[in-house]
């Protein structure tokens, strides 16, 4: 029986070194074969053009490059690119380039499918099928990287975690993949213009806070009322506000660092003055800015869209305690490419 050979990837750059060593050869080339991995984005051992054929055959009866795929590639008419990309087992992720006119922008996915339960959102409608590991999503941001060059002459300017998945659910992969993906030995990307959102889980934000991240943080908040948010985000009555609010207080002390809310206003749900009121009151804990994102349905009528009015009446609301808000339109909806849509109907 043919042993499963492991992703090469998942080796330190000294792990790497020392089975050069223990094979006979010198241990640079450790830190040759990491930098096509890393910064090279070598799919294949053939790729890896500075090394020997012989050294190249001993890679590859030992090791794989697990690299994902891009399966296809749809383009909105507003310039959104989403890929739905194939991973080595056959499990399909999305992820998604949001160009603007100064800047591009990669929504990269943490899980196949969702560890939660949030009632409004596709994606949470498939089981979490596995964890990505931190490779796989170091390789969404290389394939919107080489997106963003091709079609917008520049490179990528800045990522957020809001694609599948809960990203504090797969806590240890993610922090690996950001890890890399700000290392000068891989993209050298700077921390601040990465943006991890989590649906809220007290626990780990501490822990975020604990290990002193230099990203920045977003909670997908959608209603400071404790009944209203588990109506709408079942798994949150395990999680309550003023626990919630607690480990935000937490974050801030730790990190003096803003946290932004992500917030959709749902017709009959949350559009009404107590809502907004609520709202106000929770942003005064800990300093912060609002997202009133423009909401995508997926294919029931549950959640529908609220009037402007009730937009207008949040927009008030937060300025008057000075948060700054913004409302954020929908990008790519004709391509099922838009916040709360990625739900693999290609795969």
């Amino acid at each position: 029986m043919e042993i499963e050979k492991k992703d090469i990837r998942a080796l330190s750059k000294e792990q790497l070194r020392d089975f050069f060593v223990a094979n006979g050869d010198k241990s640079f080339r450790g830190n040759q074969v990491y930098e096509w991995l890393w910064s090279k984005g070598a799919h294949s051992f053939d790729d890896m053009t500075n090394l020997a054929k012989g050294t190249r055959g001993m890679l590859e009866s030992n090791f794989v490059i697990n690299h994902i795929k891009v399966d296809t590639m749809q383009r909105s008419e507003d310039g959104t690119v989403k890929n739905a990309l194939r991973l080595h087992d056959g499990l399909v992720v999305e992820s998604v380039l949001i160009p603007t006119k100064t800047r591009t922008t990669a929504c990269v996915s943490s899980q196949v499918g969702c560890s939660l339960d949030c009632n409004f959102c596709a994606t949470a409608r498939l089981k979490r099928m596995r964890n990505l590991e931190p490779a796989e999503i170091y390789d969404q941001v290389i394939a919107i990287d080489r997106e963003s060059k091709l079609y917008y002459n520049h490179p990528l300017s800045n990522i957020v975690f809001m694609g599948m998945g809960e990203p504090l659910m797969n806590y240890n992969n993610v922090m690996k993949a950001i890890e890399m993906i700000t290392s000068e030995e891989g993209l050298g990307m700077s921390p601040k213009r990465i943006m991890v959102s989590t649906s809220g889980i007290p626990k780990m934000i501490k822990k975020l806070a604990d290990d002193d991240v230099k990203f920045k943080l977003a909670v997908s908040l959608h209603s400071a009322i404790d009944e209203i948010r588990a109506r709408i985000m079942p798994f949150s009555a395990n999680f309550p506000l003023a626990d919630l609010r607690e480990s935000l207080e937490y974050w801030y002390r730790k990190t003096k660092s803003k946290v932004s809310y992500e917030y959709v206003v749902w017709k009959g749900i949350n559009d009404n003055q107590e809502s907004v009121d609520a709202l106000v009151k929770f942003c005064k804990y800990v300093p912060c800015k609002v997202n009133l994102i423009e909401y995508n349905p997926i294919d029931d009528g549950e959640f529908q869209q609220a009037s402007e009015e009730a937009t207008n009446a949040y927009i008030k609301g937060l300025q008057s305690i000075g948060v700054v808000v913004k409302v954020r339109r929908s990008r790519g909806k004709d391509i099922d490419a838009a916040c709360g849509q990625l739900a693999n109907k290609e795969a």
